[in-house]
């Protein structure tokens, strides 16, 4: 491919880089979207009946389609291809399209018209609803290429490694990456929680997302370097030296993986890793990585597509699948986060003009306290059922806590029911009131994605904000900080299991601050890992202090890539 591009040659851009690594290689921009048709011609009354037909046919195809690549793909790719899957099933989708066609509108203008209604109403949800819109979209496209018998968009046919570019990838795409082939991965938009970033995790594929429109001036076969974990995107590198970087970096990537655990550092001192998961799947792959157990179960997740609220029987069934995959190990339970950008149906909650500042997490039990008992009720028959011990402790953490009555009541709920109690930190009044909340808690666990959008006052899911949505902030390190000294005043053991856990570099920062745990997606948990076996514990106090006392974010960074510069 040519080396050519609409920007001078040793230009940089930046975004958001979720996976890292570095590679050396042309860029391809993912093949264009399906022009959207326009409403066009009334289709005549008569013709209907065959215009909704062909819908159904060209919609049960696409989902076909997708539902198959679920069985092949594995772990979250196989979970995100199945959910898009049932997305083009979706009985509203479907009517507000039949709907449009029996108004008399072609199946093409039709799809495209119930698929705004819904992109709208996603897009007002915000949070992690609003990035289903990626999934809207796909579907749409899809679905429209099949009603006019073109080929399917999405991944462009390549012969040798490239760096793929898009607006957004869709899952469907994502999932279906040859990374032998798509060695890395830019997006315009998307975010550190996006599909994009959860199955390029899965893939361990260096990926930026939201590195903006600029990036729009980078033409297909200028040779691009692009580097994972600083969120850069270089044009004009010297081959030769890109050449170096990237055999570095896989020569990295090769000692990550022979990492065995426990985690500690070179001189012994011990940071417990965990793992994030969702359900039975996700812990019994995190149990066959050097995991030492479960730092967050996100419960809702199992419950966000049910329409009535499972029994505590299904409930206890559900949760004993994660138990049982850390027969011998900790697991740290949250009780249902749902509200703001996650909505459940079952916990019907009125329209909030803010809902992420509003009733959600632990709030809603204070309208609702028997869903809560019934959740503790089922995590308890859970715990009985497979006959777990105190070798196999079951912690259970309830979200947004934000004051010591709050902290107080919670426990109580779970003591009675023989679990461990703690909190999530993620709410700033909770960190400057930690030493009244902690005298009532066995532990807690700093959710540092929603801490840091509270203490920034920004959007988590923005994309436009994620500068300042970045765990890097000195001012969330702060907050984090405060918190550690209080559980060490209390000998309360703190956790982080928010995005932050899973980057090796911060991970150094809060052993240095004090933390105690890291639970993160599983795939992060052999670089984290191996980069705490690389120094020793004065140098994790050392690039703490350096990034508390940075300015920003990419300060901060700086200054803790300046300070192990120093000490290696």
């Amino acid at each position: 491919m040519a080396t050519v591009s609409n920007v001078t040659q040793g230009t940089v851009f930046k975004g958001t880089g979720v996976v890292a690594g570095i590679r050396y290689a042309p860029a391809v921009w993912i093949s264009p979207r399906p022009e959207l048709p326009t409403a066009g011609d009334v289709v005549a009354e008569d013709l209907r009946e065959a215009e909704l037909e062909r819908f159904k046919n060209a919609a049960d195809v696409v989902a076909a389609r997708l539902a198959e690549r679920s069985e092949k793909a594995e772990g979250p790719a196989a979970e995100v291809l199945k959910a898009t899957s049932g997305m083009v099933n979706d009985r509203g989708w479907r009517k507000a399209v039949n709907k449009g066609i029996k108004g008399g509108h072609p199946a093409e203008y039709a799809v495209v018209a119930a698929t705004t209604k819904f992109i709208s109403m996603f897009e007002a949800a915000g949070g992690i609803i609003a990035e289903r819109t990626t999934d809207l979209r796909d579907i749409r496209d899809r679905v429209i290429a099949e009603l006019r018998q073109e080929q399917e968009p999405g991944l462009p046919s390549v012969d040798g490694p490239v760096v793929l570019f898009a607006d957004d990838l869709s899952p469907a795409d994502t999932a279906a990456l040859d990374t032998s082939l798509f060695v890395g991965l830019v997006t315009e938009l998307g975010g550190p929680t996006s599909h994009t970033a959860i199955i390029a995790r899965q893939l361990n594929v260096p990926c930026i997302v939201a590195a903006g429109h600029k990036i729009h001036e980078i033409t297909a076969g200028t040779d691009v370097l692009v580097d994972g974990a600083l969120g850069t995107i270089t044009l004009g590198a010297d081959a030769v030296e890109a050449a170096a970087m990237v055999e570095e970096s896989l020569a990295a990537a090769a000692r990550i993986a022979e990492w065995k655990g426990p985690a500690q550092t070179s001189d012994g001192h011990r940071v417990q890793l965990l793992a994030n998961v969702q359900d039975g799947n996700g812990a019994r792959q995190a149990a066959t990585t050097e995991a030492e157990g479960v730092g967050l179960f996100r419960t809702e997740l199992c419950f966000l597509s049910a329409t009535e609220e499972p029994s505590v029987d299904e409930q206890a069934e559900v949760y004993a699948k994660v138990l049982s995959a850390f027969p011998k190990s900790k697991v740290v339970v949250r009780s249902l986060d749902a509200g703001s950008d996650k909505p459940v149906p079952f916990a019907s909650m009125a329209d909030e003009m803010n809902p992420a500042l509003g009733v959600r997490g632990l709030r809603i039990a204070r309208g609702n306290v028997e869903l809560l008992t019934r959740q503790l009720d089922a995590v308890a028959k859970a715990v009985k059922i497979l006959g777990r011990g105190d070798e196999a402790p079951t912690w259970v953490m309830a979200p947004m806590v934000a004051t010591a009555y709050e902290a107080q009541w919670f426990a109580g709920m779970c003591r009675e029911r023989g679990l461990i109690a703690g909190a999530m930190i993620e709410v700033p009044a909770a960190v400057l009131m930690a030493d009244k909340i902690m005298p009532h808690l066995d532990f807690v666990s700093i959710g540092t994605n929603d801490l840091t959008q509270y203490t920034m006052a920004a959007d988590r899911m923005s994309p436009q904000l994620a500068y300042l949505t970045d765990p890097w902030q000195p001012a969330v390190l702060r907050l984090i900080r405060h918190t550690c000294e209080e559980g060490r005043r209390f000998n309360t053991p703190v956790g982080v299991c928010g995005e932050a856990a899973a980057d090796p570099l911060l991970a150094l920062v809060l052993t240095g601050l004090g933390v105690n745990s890291l639970s993160a997606a599983s795939t992060a948990i052999a670089a984290v890992g191996a980069q705490l076996s690389e120094v020793d514990f004065e140098t994790c106090k050392k690039v703490a202090a350096a990034a508390l006392d940075a300015e920003g974010a990419t300060e901060a960074r700086d200054a803790v890539r300046a300070v192990l510069a120093e000490v290696s």
